[in-house]
């Protein structure tokens, strides 16, 4: 994947370099400073990410305001601010949580937009109508291409080993943060000759994922029907990615009903049996609740801390998935957000807490909380679609790629919904791959599996020091 990074802080450019299309950083001005950043950039579109710091006395309550000197270039979506633009005017203004800026605090925002012709920077701001004139920061501009993940040999267990939560990150044995990225099977009920040695020999070797996430149905023709079956089959798959070198969450898919409390029975056998099975195991993940809905956070707290004790009897190391409120939305889908969770925590520790989201149906106020929460809670994308929320629909590029910018910006983890050949456009593998032995190349690809391995398969660079 290529990168490239333009800092700057705000001022006047010359007019020749404005119009570069990776133009070279600018000084901003008295009162507050703004750095700049082209994250990502793609034929007919990019990807900004915009923090200002406030110098002057405090504000409650701010608009940043900008031009763009292209009028080939549009706005699109944005987040952290309300977004808007009228001709080449652009304005971002505060949100009710992020409204207070002190002295020498800053906020981060960003937006995705489209460009034709160039696509050069903005060459001057201002908050709440004062010119930026701050201190030049330093600019520094690069482009990067890598290759290859994981290094030769070298698997994402083999490098990382026992993982552990360590503040709001996932760190792997040196810790140091890290990010994990991955697909998530179908329902094994449903779709299991999907997961066989040639297909997670694509998923490890072309795709050059680290995590398989095994979604393991409670109702809808799942565990309930035949328990030692369905845990011997994640057993299976425990192995079978330990054998790749590959993570495994074992997902406890709870869906229908939503109050996880009506498996907390279920819940303890189950976790029992394969935490005791698997407990040597550097690779494995234990999620204990799929999607909670209908049930308050207080009953998805009890379920969890009922759930925990029991991997923890077995397996007292590894790192356990709490779902969240409203499909695991943290909140935000009931009406709710992450304080509720940020003020009564579960009771157990080297937790992280669920977000799934879907690209086309869950977009600005989405991703705000999740950049609001990763500051406070350690998060875990265990599932999330590039299109609409019924795993249907059209694939929505632009909020895909704001979404995953976003993740890799704050080092969250995430697997994709789903490593399947689904009649859905959320599946990743074309419909009737699963009857055949081939899994490798774009020909077995969905337009949504296309844009998804494109960002699993660049390089993790893991750091191990």
């Amino acid at each position: 994947m290529k990168r490239s990074t333009v800092v700057l802080a705000a001022c006047l450019l010359a007019a020749g370099s404005a119009a570069a299309l990776l133009p070279h950083a600018m000084a901003a001005a008295q009162g507050c400073r703004v750095d700049y950043t082209v994250s990502s950039q793609w034929q007919g579109g990019f990807q900004a990410g915009v923090k200002v710091t406030n110098l002057g006395d405090p504000v409650s309550g701010w608009t940043l305001a900008f031009s763009f000197p292209n009028t080939g270039q549009k706005l699109t979506q944005g987040w952290n601010a309300t977004w808007s633009q009228s001709g080449s005017t652009v304005t971002a203004a505060s949100l009710e949580w992020n409204r207070s800026l002190g002295t020498g605090a800053s906020v981060d925002l960003g937006f995705t937009g489209s460009w034709s012709g160039a696509n050069p920077v903005p060459t001057a701001f201002t908050l709440n109508g004062v010119a930026c004139t701050g201190t030049p920061v330093t600019t520094t501009t690069t482009t990067t291409t890598t290759t290859g993940n994981p290094p030769v040999g070298r698997t994402p267990v083999e490098i990382n080993g026992q993982l552990r939560v360590c503040g709001v990150n996932l760190c792997n044995q040196y810790n140091r943060p890290i990010q994990l990225r991955g697909m998530s099977t179908h329902g094994i009920q449903w779709f299991d000759k999907c997961y066989n040695s040639a297909s997670l020999d694509a998923l490890a070797n072309d795709w050059k994922a680290d995590l398989l996430r095994i979604a393991m149905y409670v109702q809808e023709q799942g565990y309930e029907t035949n328990p030692s079956g369905f845990t011997s089959r994640v057993n299976s798959l425990v192995d079978m990615a330990e054998a790749r070198g590959l993570y495994a969450i074992i997902d406890f898919h709870t869906l229908t009903p939503g109050d996880p409390n009506y498996n907390l029975d279920r819940a303890k056998t189950f976790f029992s049996q394969v935490a005791s099975r698997n407990a040597a195991k550097k690779n494995v993940i234990y999620e204990i609740a799929n999607e909670p809905n209908g049930v308050s956070w207080a009953g998805i707290k009890s379920y969890a801390e009922q759930v925990i004790p029991v991997i923890r009897a077995a397996d007292p190391d590894a790192v356990v998935l709490v779902g969240t409120r409203g499909w695991s939305s943290l909140g935000v889908s009931d009406g709710s957000n992450e304080s509720e969770i940020v003020n009564n925590p579960v009771n157990a520790t080297n937790i992280m807490y669920t977000f799934h989201f879907y690209a086309a149906s869950h977009k600005d106020n989405y991703r705000s909380t999740v950049s609001r929460a990763a500051t406070r809670l350690p998060l875990f994308v265990s599932e999330f679609g590039t299109v609409s929320a019924t795993g249907g629909g059209a694939y929505d590029q632009s909020s895909s790629t704001a979404w995953l910018d976003l993740l890799d910006q704050l080092k969250i983890s995430y697997a994709n919904w789903t490593y399947s050949d689904a009649d859905e456009s959320s599946a990743a593998l074309r419909p009737g791959t699963c009857n055949g032995s081939t899994y490798t190349g774009s020909g077995v690809l969905t337009e949504s599996g296309a844009f998804v391995k494109n960002r699993i398969s660049t390089a993790d660079n893991f750091p191990t020091s």
